[in-house]
């Protein structure tokens, strides 16, 4: 892959000031076969005629470019007048001499299908041969399917016409019809950004309705049919009652005048928020059976997506600084409104566990930044793109949820609808925002920003109790200089109950306060939990009277986000190396068979068994581990005989699977085609045995090419590619690590599945010879094959088990040098990182 020039604020900046763009009118021709497509792109633009010579910096004189990433330019042409093709370099056509005015540029070229998820992919289903292209523009692609001025403040209208099979249908952003002469026309958008501009085409299958007055549609491959449309109620009711409930909440009404959501195959991100047509990965549409909380996912991300229709679409960051004003909100609107609107009211609870420990990992990180970081932080796109990550995303949410209940939801809200109002259709700053918050409150909002958006690190909470007769004081220290809001849990023992704890009272305090804690009436508690109900973003530490009840009792605490908080309060102590990794395993052990919650179950096992015994636990203590999770799970499986939780019983055969450290039980499970009392294996599980056998060393690739035969869909190939790849065999080493660094035949998630089952921590001593290795290739692969095959590099083919001193060195001596790209570079530090807190838990 050619090198692509990153766009610079600056010249972002200076291209805004000469620029107006009011209309791309884009016609792309799908028929051209599988390597190409044609785009024809004609953009109607104004220079302004306020500009000095002196103030356009590099592009004085009314010089300017517009991107584009062609595999081949065949014309382009300025007022009617030809430009030379020879003169596009890497990735942008100069425009030069221009005057004040209206331009047309017109330009004609020949563009490359992807196989990574970036630009316009194209999938052929292995079910049944049908192919499938959709568009993912985001952060700077745009330019791999027509010429733009590709950054996100020249905002513009868009007309889209496509030629496709007379087989397939096209959505795009707006509605489309088909003309007489076969070509697929979108109605203009309203002003929009380039990178939010969608296209996806292909023989979908379609479940369509109308909501108020607009059309709505879900869309997925054919193949998936059955399944999206078991599902396709549950999904439709969502959307409507998150699109009621936006509507309740936001003065100003949805913008666009359609909104369909499709299903793609090979997605790299969990959806795209394009408006009038979001994009999802195809994993959310079910082929296997799930629990309850991943259909809350799901949900969540339906709610996610929705928001951004207002946030970030008809309000647009200026650049990519602001991608907080994005991501934060949407994540923050999407938990909350899924919680008001629909049956799944206990999503913070799986924020707490899952989301929120995503961004206090990555705030831990050396390559941490602020939610909002300085413009100077973001000067180019590739800088950005690195961005979004647990802090965009989890801490910014978080941070939004303790400004609501610092500011209160009623003038949060009415900040909001002033923010829509002020900057609809046209681009925002975090001092826009700022602004507009404080036109709704006498609180110092600059104040509250700058403490909490302006800086990075996790706050750390430490209690302290004291009693006298007949009063007991909470003293909260923290490390840290963010105010807190927080509620104080305060639970008792119950007498009547084994393990059971019962709330005395709930508070709310301040952090920092002004003056001493008051001292509260009463006996010492049983358990003090500062941040009881989550609302803000800190690490905890207990008292030690506190902590004590906690390793003995947590699953008597009666509420599930507050043994969220709890859960997680361990999790951190033993990743900074104040609990043993073996206390936290006895803990789970004693306390998880009794757990009612899904998504804390999930989040405990995960962390246990993919931190715990495979990282932190020195190799000879491993066995030991899986042994334990191992009768954990077989526990959660006898509590759930009777059927009543088909969701836990799931989530517990799942891991069970994953810990097996022989292969007897699960072989039987895989030879009967069902775990005994059920549930009977889905294509999944079926995989998913499959995968830890191969791990064994208990199949051969016999076994997985006749489970293939079985299951030739999109999924079955990525399950056998894991599978071969995870074999204890020289052979099938070479073979994966060939497939992954030495061609670029496998797609996006084809490397996924081949990396994650290359690395496992039995076979240490096989792919030794790997480690060294990794520095190099994953290096070359990255700058070969782009950003998404340098994300899936760094995240999932880094050697994660070979915790070694030896490893680390050998990493930061690649890091040390210049070949690493910017996103493969982000990565390996952050495992290294990751490495690094490993060999000091194990030392500890």
């Amino acid at each position: 892959m050619a090198p692509m020039s990153v766009l610079t604020r600056d010249e972002a900046q200076t291209r805004a000031t000469l620029l107006d763009v009011h209309r791309y009118r884009i016609a792309l021709d799908l028929t051209r076969g599988d390597e190409t497509f044609d785009s024809h792109t004609t953009i109607t633009f104004t220079v302004r005629g306020d500009q000095g010579g002196n103030d356009r910096g590099d592009h004085g004189g009314g010089d300017t470019f517009v991107e584009l990433k062609p595999a081949e330019l065949r014309s382009a042409t300025l007022d009617g007048h030809p430009l030379d093709p020879a003169t596009l370099h890497e990735n942008r056509l100069p425009l030069t001499g221009l005057t004040a005015g209206t331009h047309e540029l017109r330009v004609d070229a020949a563009m490359r299908y992807s196989r990574t998820g970036e630009g316009m992919h194209r999938f052929t289903d292995p079910a049944d041969g049908e192919t499938y292209l959709y568009t993912q523009m985001f952060m700077d692609d745009v330019q791999r399917v027509f010429a733009a001025f590709d950054q996100p403040d020249l905002k513009s209208v868009f007309e889209l016409s496509v030629t496709a099979p007379d087989t397939w249908t096209v959505l795009t952003n707006s509605v489309t019809t088909r003309t007489a002469d076969g070509t697929w026309q979108a109605a203009p958008t309203p002003p929009v950004s380039t990178y939010l501009v969608a296209v996806a085409a292909g023989p979908w299958h379609s479940v369509r309705t109308e909501h108020r007055g607009l059309p709505f549609g879900i869309h997925c491959r054919r193949s998936l049919a059955p399944h999206l449309d078991t599902d396709a109620d549950e999904i439709l009711d969502i959307t409507r009652a998150c699109f009621d409930r936006y509507h309740e909440k936001f003065e100003e009404p949805y913008p666009f005048d359609s909104y369909d959501q499709a299903f793609v195959p090979e997605f790299n991100a969990g959806a795209m928020e394009n408006p009038g047509l979001v994009t999802f990965r195809d994993d959310f549409v079910y082929r296997s059976a799930v629990t309850d909380t991943e259909r809350q996912t799901r949900a969540m991300v339906i709610a996610h997506e929705m928001a951004h229709m207002w946030f970030g679409d008809l309000v647009t960051l200026r650049w990519w600084d602001d991608i907080w004003l994005n991501e934060s909100f949407a994540e923050y609107m999407g938990y909350q409104t899924l919680t008001e609107a629909t049956r799944f009211t206990g999503t913070w609870t799986e924020f707490g566990v899952v989301r929120k420990a995503w961004g206090y990992d990555a705030d831990q990180r050396p390559s941490t930044h602020p939610v909002a970081p300085d413009p100077e932080a973001v000067p180019d796109t590739a800088s950005a793109l690195l961005n979004f990550d647990g802090i965009s995303y989890a801490k910014g949410a978080s941070a939004l949820r303790q400004l609501v209940t610092w500011l209160g939801e009623k003038d949060f809200l009415t900040g909001i609808n002033t923010h829509f109002e002020r900057h609809k259709f046209a681009n925002a700053t975090l001092a826009d925002f700022i602004e507009s918050l404080a036109a709704a409150t006498d609180r110092d909002v600059h104040a509250w920003a700058e403490s909490w958006l302006r800086t990075t690190g996790v706050d750390t909470l430490t209690a302290t109790v004291t009693a006298q007769p007949g009063e007991w004081t909470l003293t909260v220290g923290q490390s840290g200089n963010r105010p807190h809001r927080i509620d104080v849990g305060v639970y008792d023992r119950d007498l009547g109950g084994d393990r059971a704890l019962v709330l005395r009272e709930r508070y709310e305090t301040d952090v920092p306060r002004n003056g001493p804690a008051d001292p509260r009436p009463g006996t010492r508690p049983a358990l003090v939990v500062p941040n009881d109900r989550d609302l803000t973003y800190a690490k905890i530490r207990l008292d030690d009277d506190s902590e004590e009840t906690v390793l003995r009792g947590i699953s008597g605490v009666p509420d599930a986000l507050t043994r969220a908080v709890l859960w997680n309060t361990l999790r951190d102590m033993v990743r900074d190396g104040d609990l043993e990794p073996a206390a936290y395993l006895e803990t789970a052990r004693a306390h998880l068979p009794e757990e009612t919650d899904l998504a804390v179950v999930q989040g405990v096992l995960t962390f246990a068994a993919t931190q715990v015994a495979d990282r932190f636990l020195a190799p000879h203590d491993r066995p030991a581990a899986l042994a334990t999770l191992t009768s954990l799970c077989r526990d959660l499986i006898r509590r759930t005989e009777d059927g009543d939780n088909p969701g836990l019983r799931l989530v517990a055969v799942r891991h069970l699977i994953d810990v097996a450290a022989q292969p007897d039980t699960i072989s039987a499970w895989i030879s009967e085609g069902t775990v005994p009392g059920g549930p009977e294996l889905d294509p999944e599980l079926r995989w998913r045995i499959l995968g830890r056998l191969a791990v064994l060393g208990a199949i051969d690739d016999d076994v997985i090419e006749a489970e293939l035969v079985q299951d030739p869909s999109a999924t079955g190939q990525e399950g056998a590619a894991r599978c071969r790849a995870a074999l204890p065999d020289p052979v099938a080493k070479r073979a994966a690590w060939e497939a992954m660094f030495a061609t670029d035949d496998l797609s996006n998630y084809l490397f996924t599945a081949t990396a994650r089952g290359f690395w496992q921590p039995e076979q240490l001593d096989l792919v030794r010879e790997y480690v060294p290795r990794y520095f190099e290739d994953a290096v070359t692969v990255a700058a070969r094959r782009g950003p998404a095959i340098a994300d899936a590099a760094g995240r999932w083919a880094f050697p994660a088990y070979a915790i070694t001193p030896e490893t680390l060195a050998l990493g930061e001596q690649c890091l040390s040098g210049a070949g690493p790209t910017p996103a493969l570079r982000r990565k390996l530090a952050d495992q290294l990182d990751d490495l690094s807190r490993a060999l000091r838990v194990r030392r500890a």
